[in-house]
């Protein structure tokens, strides 16, 4: 892919669509070229993390006088001249990221534990590739644009997004690095508005006002 070529103009085109990357009736029909935002439940397919999550957000809610919500992790579905594109954060599984399109790596909790696989991280933009719990995405997908120049310039960006430390303020943004950061990076460096888009009801993504704060300073 070229590499991206500047911002271009801020794009404000946030609404609650149908998902990208599918075709009409017509099986002729060319995909539509954008971009998809899915909000999965924290957890959704795995008790533990799930559990983890509850817990840390109850303590965190009291800690901070406020209501417990629910939390939010975020992945991408980008459909453009070269295909459909799943981007998204997520453990490295195992020493075959090429067959999934990882672009990039990062440490969970500390660098120097990133010696041990359990303590990375992978960022995907796999090409036909899947978000595993998508069928439990609440309120999903968010469209996002269907601007395809906005759509490649995200598709490039990518490989460039920050590899801070996963659970840590390492680029000192006021909240700890993830992949809700790494999505919200994502959008406001293509030249899209992050903040428009919407939440689930009483939900919350962590990390999300990170990667807006990083991408900013980056690109005013």
């Amino acid at each position: 892919m070229a590499a991206a070529a500047g911002l271009g103009p801020k794009v404000t085109n946030v609404e609650h669509g149908t998902a990208l990357g599918t075709k009409g009736d017509d099986p002729g029909e060319a995909a539509t070229p954008g971009v998809d935002l899915y909000w999965l439940p924290l957890g959704a397919g795995g008790w533990f993390v799930r559990m983890n999550g509850l817990v840390w957000e109850t303590c965190d809610a009291a800690i901070h006088r406020r209501r417990r919500h629910d939390l939010y992790h975020s992945a991408l579905e980008v459909q453009a001249a070269g295909g459909r594109f799943v981007i998204e954060q997520t453990p490295v599984v195992d020493d075959h990221g090429d067959l999934r399109g990882v672009v990039a790596e990062g440490a969970v909790g500390a660098r120097w534990a990133a010696r041990l696989r359990i303590f990375r991280y992978e960022i995907r933009r796999w090409r036909d590739g899947a978000i595993p719990d998508r069928d439990e995405a609440v309120d999903s997908p968010r469209h996002l644009t269907d601007d395809p120049a906005v759509a490649e310039r995200l598709l490039d960006l990518v490989p460039s997004v920050p590899t801070a430390v996963w659970g840590r303020d390492e680029l000192h943004a006021g909240e700890m690095w993830n992949s809700n950061s790494i999505v919200a990076w994502l959008i406001v460096s293509a030249g899209l508005d992050a903040t428009t888009v919407q939440l689930p009801a009483r939900g919350r993504a962590p990390g999300w006002h990170a990667g807006i704060v990083v991408a900013s300073r980056a690109h005013p």
